[in-house]
């Protein structure tokens, strides 16, 4: 079973991170003079956006200065005294077997305050009587409940990672996995990920999944997907969740229309899911989820809307029982990409719609669906008459030319036809035999 890249390319030296220098040399800095002084901070906070190296830095630099690395997750849910247990122990003492520690918490921003009493404060303390380096890591670090553990803290911000860091990053792993890609394909793989590297590495290993070459043509349709977080991680919630509240967590750290994260759920599950009875109860909860929200669009009662996200998160989640645990690299949407290879020819058949719909008093949609054909079956095979019908419905020359079958789908036709053998196109012309009469006339 094939390993995710980023994993199998997890940079093992700082020299392997990609972007933010300035970051990355001020806490190596700040982590070789640890307790020189007391006047400097006691911990560290690394702050920035997901997937700008905050995580992959502390670990390198771990490695590279041979330090214990102690990680722990503050974002799981843990009391103040569960977490001044765990974290308190960790920093009691500066070695561990002769080699230095350094105890890193991640995801503080997640802490639920709710869950976590004291949580805030149990870190405070643990700070203050730290005996080696504490690194702190989030998102935001301006979240009002970690205020006053910010001010124990030195901050350093990692930035969106620029697109040369990022193409050199790229073409280095690329080379790797003996694909060739083109240039113009990774920057909009780079620009639609706005420099999560996390998610920039899961595209190209998704995109160039049983290929070795990788052109823009293959990525161009890329624009068609909005999103702030990485739809890969709240897949991946999804479909490895152990309770129905984490997967229904997975729709929050995403920012896409509901109807496209159903399309890439429903794209994804059977490949995720591989024993014929999990796939079957996953797929009659999708089902439940369309029902619902077609309903919900149609009749606007959008207090059955939880009802659609709970199906599609949690009940594809609690349907996974046979299944083995397998990684198995996500799929983009068919649909999604059907929709954009037409983007286009949809928006002009929408236009002459409207135009049809101006004379006859019908909607763009209706007009497009009734009359379209007629007038496009017209204009291919009765030239004559295009000019007469471009002045009634006020066309421009590109509509002209869509109708006519000379626009961008009539040049497809065209090549598939040229493709097609002169003697299966139609039948073929056979002399006719010369009477003996006409012979004797000719001669």
């Amino acid at each position: 079973m094939p390993l995710p890249w980023t994993t199998k390319y997890r940079p093992k030296t700082l020299a392997d991170v990609a972007g933010n220098a300035g970051a990355k040399e001020a806490f190596v800095a700040w982590v070789k003079s640890w307790g020189q002084s007391r006047s400097s901070k006691r911990a560290i906070l690394l702050h920035g956006p997901p997937g700008t190296g905050k995580t992959v830095t502390v670990e390198a630099v771990a490695r590279d200065l041979g330090l214990d690395l102690v990680e722990i997750d503050a974002s799981d849910s843990r009391t103040g005294d569960q977490l001044r247990k765990i974290a308190g122990g960790a920093v009691a003492q500066g070695e561990l077997f002769g080699r230095s520690r350094l105890v890193f918490l991640d995801e503080m921003d997640g802490i639920n305050l709710a869950q976590d009493t004291g949580a805030i404060s149990a870190l405070i303390e643990t700070i203050e009587d730290a005996k080696c380096p504490v690194v702190l890591a989030a998102n935001d670090p301006w979240d009002p409940k970690i205020r006053s553990l910010r001010d124990h803290c030195l901050l350093i911000e990692f930035r969106r990672l620029g697109v040369r860091d990022c193409l050199m990053y790229l073409k280095k792993l690329s080379a790797s996995e003996g694909i060739d890609t083109d240039e113009q394909a990774l920057r909009l793989i780079i620009d639609r990920n706005n420099g999560d590297m996390r998610s920039i590495v899961n595209d190209l290993q998704t995109f160039t999944t049983g290929r070795k070459k990788l052109t823009y043509a293959d990525v161009g349709w890329l624009a068609w997907r909005d999103r702030k977080e990485s739809i890969f991680d709240a897949l991946s919630k999804v479909f490895s969740s152990k309770t129905c509240a984490q997967a229904r967590r997975a729709a929050d750290t995403i920012d896409i229309d509901l109807d496209m994260f159903f399309e890439w759920i429903y794209e994804n599950t059977p490949l995720q899911l591989t024993d014929p009875q999990d796939l079957a109860k996953a797929m009659e909860a999708l089902a439940r989820a369309d029902l619902v929200l077609a309903r919900v669009k149609r009749r606007q009662v959008w207090q059955l809307f939880p009802f659609a996200l709970d199906q599609m998160t949690a009940g594809v989640a609690m349907s996974r029982e046979r299944t083995k645990p397998a990684w198995v690299p996500m799929r983009f949407p068919s649909r999604i990409m059907s929709l954009s290879r037409t983007k286009k020819e949809r928006a002009m058949r929408l236009q002459i719609g409207a135009k049809i719909g101006a004379k006859t008093h019908l909607s763009s949609r209706a007009a497009e669906k009734q009359f379209l054909p007629y007038v496009s079956f017209i204009s291919q095979n009765k030239p004559e008459m295009i000019p007469g019908l471009s002045e009634w419905l006020d066309l421009d020359e590109e509509m002209v030319q869509y109708l006519s079958g000379n626009g961008a789908k009539g040049a497809e036709e065209k090549k598939e036809k040229s493709k097609i053998p002169a003697k299966v196109k139609g039948v073929r012309k056979v002399a006719k035999p010369v009477s003996g009469r006409k012979k004797a006339a000719a001669s």
